[in-house]
């Protein structure tokens, strides 16, 4: 399995970043400071990579102690995926109602292969995630994704507001999975062009998200546990959905 590639020194960071490379994680040392180090922070806040500021033994310890120059980045092992470009060549095929998913803060990289492994099993056409604050494709993604990751495309945005802009502007609907309402799953509509919107682990799909979607539906809860696992609900929602367009 191909791992996530660990890269060390600000130079070789800001040329990974230049040419483009699917960077999921920069860690910084605490107090760094210098000309080459302000260019890197410059073009950090520029492409909206996610950063973390460590003490010096953090930093030792993912570089196993190569000469890191107070600074190591994670780039991901999978290529990402331009959204417009995705939207458009799946609605050139007449043969398939699209169908992608929306990730919300999901941050549980092993929530996330298995939604991948789902979404590779259902024909999603692309999985989409936000730059900041998601859970990065790293080898565990992979592992739990059992190798879907490479197959199902996934697009990263700046943010989850921009993706619903352009899936809807291209007559997507947009359909969150939320308790928040008294919709069920079973009485939406699926068999239309739709994005099925998955919150994160701890709060859901967040309420600015709520206000944005064409439909909330939520599946019932026969027990006393008043929340599903997120990849257990999105393989409900997925099969559902499968279930109509059948």
């Amino acid at each position: 399995m191909e791992q996530t590639t660990t890269i060390f020194g600000i130079r070789a960071i800001i040329e990974a970043i230049e040419s483009k490379s699917s960077i999921e994680k920069i860690y910084l040392q605490k107090g760094l400071r210098g000309d080459l180090f302000f260019e890197l922070e410059k073009l950090i806040k520029k492409n909206k990579i996610s950063v973390s500021v460590v003490p010096v033994e953090k930093l030792n310890r993912l570089s196993k102690h190569n000469n890191h120059q107070g600074a190591v980045a994670k780039i991901s092992p999978v290529e990402f995926h331009d959204l417009e470009i995705i939207i458009e060549n799946t609605l050139e095929n007449k043969n398939k109602t699209p169908l992608f998913i929306v990730l919300d803060q999901l941050s549980d990289v092993r929530n996330f292969g298995a939604i991948i492994r789902t979404a590779e099993c259902t024909g999603v056409d692309a999985i989409i995630i936000q730059k900041s604050g998601s859970a990065p494709v790293n080898a565990e993604t992979i592992k739990t994704s059992a190798g879907a990751a490479f197959k199902v495309p996934i697009c990263k945005v700046d943010h989850i507001k921009d993706a619903i802009f352009q899936l809807q502007a291209s007559e997507i609907k947009l359909v969150a999975a939320t308790e928040k309402t008294d919709d069920s799953l079973f009485d939406t509509n699926l068999n239309q062009p739709v994005a099925i919107i998955m919150g994160s682990e701890h709060k859901g799909v967040s309420n600015s998200v709520l206000k944005m979607v064409d439909y909330k539906a939520k599946l019932p809860l026969l027990g006393e546990i008043q929340s599903l696992n997120v990849s257990v609900a999105c393989g409900a929602f997925l099969y559902e959905t499968i279930r109509q367009r059948n």
